[in-house]
């Protein structure tokens, strides 16, 4: 039996499935049919109350169960692995390149094979390179075999991807920086969110939206104007507060920004750039200027923002549904059950809003006030 979570939205159902860690948005009566098909009930049962129900033909009720069954169920009820295999002769890799890292009071030690994989996790925490260090927490080694990409942690296996699934060796490696940094296992986390997380002293909001839409370039005006960058593309929210917590990567701001935010950040002038092939983007990197490694805030605000010439600016409550078939995509959640539950409760408490603009200084007021609870 599949384990199941459910939650109301909006006139909708929300359905997690264990086995595949999946969230599928559908409507009541269909969702009630999943939990009796879990359940083990007989489909004529089912069928029989629906031809009750509804008054329709047995046969099409049959049919309608059927297809719930087939297309929903039965897809969802398969566990689902990543493939991942354990190399033993990481000891004997040759590291040519080593870099330190240090993220509050905790030195970070990373030993790159190569500059492939180097290029795949430096750039954005090159703010936090430090030169040496006698003290190390922990020690994290990248290697390559065969186009698959190995993680080692304190001589502790992690896991390896095919080039391929390269973003998930990156979302690994990032999850175990938070882990260590705010001293919270895996299992304590609700999500981590590909948005870009600010706040004022109170409370914090997530900015989200397309590549493209302008939401890292937003951040970077927002911060320049007294809000606090919390995270970037990496937004980790905790179990027990609800509250999003820093994460010190880098800002990611493209080329076609530089023009706006110059002004603003003058040393983006002398910064590196790098070309993303995969992504198709060439980019540079700004530090957040946060230095409290443990700072968190509370969120229940969710804004989708978007960049558009000659809009003026447009904020809107949307529809709850919308978002969440926005957010779920690229989005890690736990797949522990208790977790799930908590995640939905929060999602359902959470405000959701589209903010379209032209007009720098009206985003910033407007973002302002939304933190302020002004609006």
């Amino acid at each position: 039996m599949n384990d199941l979570v459910k939650k109301n939205i909006e006139e909708k159902s929300v359905v997690w499935f264990s086995a595949t860690n999946q969230y599928v948005v559908l409507e009541n009566k269909t969702s009630d049919i999943l939990f009796q098909l879990n359940k083990g009930v007989s489909f004529d049962e089912i069928s029989k109350d629906l031809e009750n129900e509804f008054q329709i033909p047995l046969v099409d009720a049959l049919s309608f169960v059927q297809q719930i069954h087939d297309d929903i169920y039965i897809p969802n009820s398969s566990q689902k692995e990543l493939e991942t295999k354990e190399n033993t002769t990481y000891n004997a890799t040759k590291f040519s390149i080593t870099k330190f890292y240090k993220i509050g009071d905790q030195v970070f030690k990373v030993d790159f094979q190569s500059e492939f994989e180097e290029y795949l996790v430096h750039p954005k925490f090159a703010h936090l390179e430090i030169d040496t260090s006698k003290d190390i927490h922990h020690t994290f080694q990248v290697f390559t075999e065969n186009n698959v990409t190995f993680l080692v942690i304190d001589k502790k296996f992690i896991g390896s991807w095919p080039r391929k699934d390269i973003h998930y060796f990156q979302g690994k490696f990032s999850m175990y920086i938070v882990q260590y940094m705010h001293d919270k296992p895996e299992d304590e986390w609700m999500g981590i969110f590909h948005a870009s997380g600010l706040g004022n002293t109170k409370k914090s909001l997530l900015l989200l939206g397309d590549s493209g839409n302008g939401k890292s370039t937003s951040l970077a005006i927002l911060q320049a104007n007294g809000l606090t960058c919390l995270a970037d593309d990496f937004v980790p929210i905790d179990i027990e507060k609800r509250n999003v917590y820093t994460f010190p990567s880098a800002i990611s701001i493209k080329r076609n920004s530089l023009e706006t935010l110059l002004p603003l950040y003058p040393e983006l002038e002398n910064t590196a750039e790098f070309h993303f092939k995969r992504l198709n983007k060439i980019v540079r990197f700004l530090p957040p200027k946060i230095n409290q490694p443990n700072y968190n805030l509370p969120c229940n605000d969710l804004v989708f923002i978007k960049y558009e010439k000659n809009s003026g600016i447009n904020f809107e409550s949307i529809s709850k549904i919308d978002a969440f078939q926005q957010l779920i995509p690229d989005s890690w959640i736990s797949n522990k059950k208790e977790n799930v539950e908590v995640f939905l409760d929060w999602f359902a408490k959470t405000n959701c809003y589209k903010l379209t603009y032209s007009e720098n200084d009206k985003m910033v007021s407007t973002i302002k006030k939304l933190l302020s609870n002004d609006l």
